[in-house]
Order: C-alpha cells, then structure tokens, then sequence
C-alpha cells in the first residue's frame, strides 16, 4: 500500500512554498499577524481531523491540550532549558500525549453526547486551573524570544507552515496507514473493525495520543507568535467553537484544516468589519456543523468524493464498453469456470474449528443451548434454520463479541475462549455482518488493506477483487451497490487468508445468478485461498449448491446435523424451517 500521494505531496509542498514566498512580500505587518494566526489555528484544527475528522469522537477540550504545550514552552523558556524553542516545542506536543491518553480511555467504554460531556468537563477543569494559575512568565514577564532565523513575523509565518506541513504529510502517512485506515472503520462500526483484527483500545487510544501531541504543537506556535499567553487564549468556548468548524469543513484533509484556521483567525476580524457581533462567527459555525452533522459528511469529504467518484464512473465506464465491445465481436464475456474441487470426506479431514456445547444466555432467554458444530480443513458448512433460532448469535459467541458463554471454542485445535474478538481475528477466524458498515470514504483497496491486515500487494488485491465479481480497486465504496458491498466484506475477511470464515448471509441483495455464482466461488475459495468457511444463510438453492454439512438450528437447539442431502430431507428440518412442500436435496 502506497503511504504517499505522490500528486497531492507535490501540490501541497507546491502550494506552502508559494505562500511563504508571497505572503510576507505582499502583505502589511497587520495581515501577516492574522496569517499566523491562520496557520496555527490550522495546526490546532488537525489535531481535531484526527480525533474527529477521522475517528468520529466529539472531543471537545483539544484547546486544553494545546494550553499544557504552551505552558510546557513557557516553562521550559523560564527555565532557560537547554535545546531552545524548536527542542520546547516537541516537548510541549509530547507532554499532552499521557494527558490525551488519559482522557481517551473513557471513549473505549462511552460514546457520542456522554464523551462529549466528559471531554467538556476536562476542559472546563483546565479552564480553572489556568485561571488560577498563571502561565510560567507572566508574573515575571518573561518573554520567549523566537529562535533565529525566525525572528520577525514574516519569518516566523514561514515557521509555522513549515511546521503545518511537516506535520501534514505525517498525518497523512498515517491515513494512508492501517492505523489510520482503521480510524475510519472505527468511526462507522467498532464491531466490524474488530473483526477485521483491529484492536480498538489501542486504535482509539493513538488517535488521542497523535491528536493530542499535534494540538500541544499548536499551542507551543501560538506561544512563540506572542510571547506569553493568558487563560482567554485556550478558553473552552474555543474548543467549541472549533469543534464547529472541525464538523463543518473536516479538517482531516489539510486544505480543510487550512479553511478551518482561516476562519478561526479571521473571522472575528470579519465582523468587527461589517459591524456584527462576534458571536455571530459562532452562530454560523454552529449552524454549518448542524448541516454537515445532517449529511454525515463534512464539505472537504464531498468535495474530494464527488471529485474521487466522477473519476471512478469513467473507469466503470470504460470496462463496461470494454465488455460490450469483446461481446459485439464474439468474444466470451467469462473465462470459463473450471470444474469443483473434489474433496475427501468430513469425516478424513482435521476439525479447523470446533464448537462443544455453546450455550449463551440473555437473562433468563436462552439463545443457544449446548450446541456442538464442526467446521473441518479446506470444508464449506452451513448454519441453516428459522429467523430468531440462534445463528447470528452463534457467530457472534465464537469470534467473541459475546461474552460469558458456556462451552468451547477451538481453532486448530487451540482454545478461544478467553480471547476478544480482535485476537480471535488475528488468530484466524474471520467473520461478516448481516448488516455491512463500510465506510464510504474508502476505496475498495483501502478496505481490503484493513481486513487483510498488512500490506497489501495490488496483485493480490485485484485477484480477490476479481474472484468475488467486485469493480476495480480504484473504485470507492461510497458508489458500489448494497449487493457489491457484501461481496467485498467477504472479499475482505478472505484477505487475511484465515483458517475460518465466518459468513452472515453473505447473499443477500443478491439476485438468484448472482447467489449461484457466489456459491460457486465460495466452493473455489477453501482451495484457492486455503480457509474454511461457515455459512450462515436463507437461500436454500445456495446452501444446496455449495455446502458438504449443514446444521440446523431451531430455537437454540440443534434439530439436525449432517451431510446437506440428508438434512434437507429430513422430516424435522422440513417442518421447522422448510415447510411442508418437499425441497429437492441434490
């Protein structure tokens, strides 16, 4: 997985060059101080892309981060500690990382409004302990002086970009990594991240420690821009207001992290000009995050969809006339499939998985009761029986999204049991959702990279992509059908090269064809890419056409057990689940 955009680097560092060369020549010493304010306030509005922008978390003390690394630097300038401005300001930005920390590890038990109380409640602490406390310097006024060459305002402008775009080529580094890929799934489904081997503790936790260290960064700039800083400069109102903006604009793409600094800093200028209150900058960030809220996307996420989706259209475009083409000249539209696998006996094969008496318990409901199921090496089995018999939780009991359940769970012959879900998934049982939750702000690659778990070559990529029927890499989820969608999740749990898979009625949405070809497929997959598969589904044509054994739940119990043909013409199975009308077992 390529960690640069080669294009939008060049652009970028195109873009700061020409601003730190034109700006001081042609602005007035008044424009050039609102300019740094401009670029520290984008400094500051990237710490809210990564905790925001990219996790979805409403944190709302990052102005409080920033107040610890101003008041790192200040103290450390009061200290003549040796290193100068430039060693102070890393360790401004390191010395809010624990504090970050501290404060994310509430977000991995409570989420949306209740975080934002708790974040808010943080910052309206530090409110009074700067209040009560000055900043280091400001009894003795003792100024930090910049260090050369960045002297004067026009060179410290330059400063601050250089620092702007160091750090914006780092976070974009780490978007393009798993890491941060993994932030995006963590911001639409925790459960699917997990079971994509994502540990969410940790994932969350780094997004505070990184959003953290680039906000303490901010507030370091800041002290240097004016030398010694008061309470009001970091006031929870500002961690508000930004928050706004950050919603609004989505400051996890620079160009947005720029607009959100420009208006953090000019803004107020702004009304003093056409004579408005000050509050009502607020009023009209608060309204634009209401609307961004509304959309779930933020106005820089649009612009770059829209621009990322006209382009994906082309490409989709362009093999569909392909394909008309080679048909208008007789060509095949398919490379023939070939035969299916034959494969030894259940009974000559290791078990991959084992599954001895699970019975979970909600209350006093029991949901599963003591059920035994076997999915051996290189196997395809089904998990068949009515809506509410157990299916889906029997899923979620063994890859561990449900706790404290009876019985085991063994994968190659090793228990499960005490493990989370995201180490099941690293140890090789992978699994889907009946619901998918991709975000649409991937490519299918980048999803692809995240359920595989590593780098993945584009090679590869496209060999799954084109197994399972899916469009080209390039093209983003956000414009794939429902249907498309679930061929990816299963593209995506495959990529990992698991023993097990999991699969949750990976069928649905699926027109008949299109369920017979996935069947299909997944009989080529336990050779092709060396997994076991369980699957979980309604379509009986598919369950026929693809699996050796099938278990059928009924109620929490299991009614039956065996080689498919038999099941399926069992007189129990055909009464519970199937109805009386006979089902051809072939």
């Amino acid at each position: 997985m390529n960690l640069v955009d080669k294009r939008g680097l060049a652009i970028g560092l195109g873009l700061s060059v020409l601003a730190c060369v034109a700006l001081p020549a042609v602005l007035s010493p008044y424009w050039i101080y609102l300019a740094i304010s401009a670029v520290v306030s984008a400094v500051i509005m990237q710490s809210y892309g990564v905790i925001v922008g990219r996790v979805g978390v409403m944190s709302l003390c990052q102005m409080s981060f920033a107040a610890i690394g101003a008041w790192v630097v200040l103290r450390l300038n009061v200290a003549d500690a040796p290193g100068g401005f430039f060693v102070w300001l890393v360790l401004g930005g390191l010395a809010a990382v624990p504090v970050g920390v501290a404060i994310g590890l509430p977000a991995l038990r409570i989420r949306g409004v209740n975080l934002a109380v708790v974040t808010f409640g943080f910052a309206v602490s530090a409110d009074i302990v700067w209040n009560a406390n000055p900043f280091p310097g400001a009894k003795e006024l003792k100024m930090l002086d910049r260090p050369e060459p960045f002297v004067t305002d026009e060179s410290y402008f330059v400063f601050t970009v250089i620092v702007f775009t160091v750090l914006a080529v780092a976070l974009g580094m780490i978007g393009k990594s798993r890491l941060g890929l993994s932030w995006y799934e963590l911001r639409h489904s925790e459960r699917s991240a997990a079971s994509h081997g994502v540990s969410v503790a940790r994932s969350k936790l780094a997004a505070f420690a990184i959003s953290a260290f680039v906000a303490g960064i901010g507030g370091g700039l800041l002290a240097g821009q004016l030398s010694l800083v008061v309470p009001s400069n970091f006031a929870m109102g500002q961690s508000l207001a930004l928050f706004a903006v950050a919603i609004m604009i989505g400051p996890h793409h620079p160009e947005g992290a720029v607009m959100g600094g420009i208006f953090g800093a000019i803004m107020p200028t702004i009304m003093e000009k056409v004579s408005l209150p000050q509050d009502f900058g607020g009023v009209l960030f608060g309204v634009g995050a209401l609307l961004a809220l509304r959309s779930g996307l933020s106005q820089t996420d649009l612009t770059r969809m829209r621009k990322r989706e006209r382009g994906a259209r082309k490409l989709l475009k362009a093999g569909e006339d392909a394909k008309e083409a080679k048909e208008a000249e007789g060509g095949a539209t398919a490379a023939p499939l070939a035969p299916a696998p034959v494969r030894r006996p259940a009974a000559d094969r290791r078990p991959c998985l084992a599954v001895q008496g699970l019975t979970v318990r909600f209350g006093e409901v029991v949901a599963l009761d003591a059920v035994d199921l076997t999915v051996p090496e290189g196997a395809v089995v089904g998990l068949i029986g009515p809506n509410g018999a157990g299916k889906s939780t029997f899923i979620s009991a063994v890859t561990g999204f449900v706790a404290g359940y009876g019985g085991t769970v063994e994968l190659a012959g090793k228990r499960l049991d005490k493990l989370g879900p995201s180490v099941r998934a690293k140890r090789g049982l992978r699994r889907t959702f009946q619901t998918t939750a991709i975000a649409p702000e991937l490519t299918q690659y980048e999803y692809l990279a995240i359920g595989a778990g590593r780098r993945l070559a584009r090679g590869e990529a496209d060999e799954l992509l084109e197994f399972f029927g899916c469009p080209p890499g390039e093209v983003p989820v956000s414009i794939v059908d429902a249907g498309t969608r679930r061929l990816l999740d299963v593209a995506a749990a495959i990529a990992a090269r698991p023993k097990v898979a999991l699969l949750d009625e990976p069928a649905a949405g699926q027109s008949a064809a299109e369920s017979l070809r996935l069947g299909d497929r997944l009989t080529r997959a336990p050779e092709a890419f060396g997994v076991s598969i369980l699957l979980v589904e309604h379509d009986m044509e598919l369950v026929q056409a693809t699996c050796e054994e099938v278990t059928v739940l009924d109620f929490g119990h299991v009614i039956a057990s065996g080689p498919t043909a038999d099941v399926l013409a069992d007189a129990a199975v055909r009464a519970a689940y199937l109805g009386a009308a006979d089902v051809p077992a072939t």
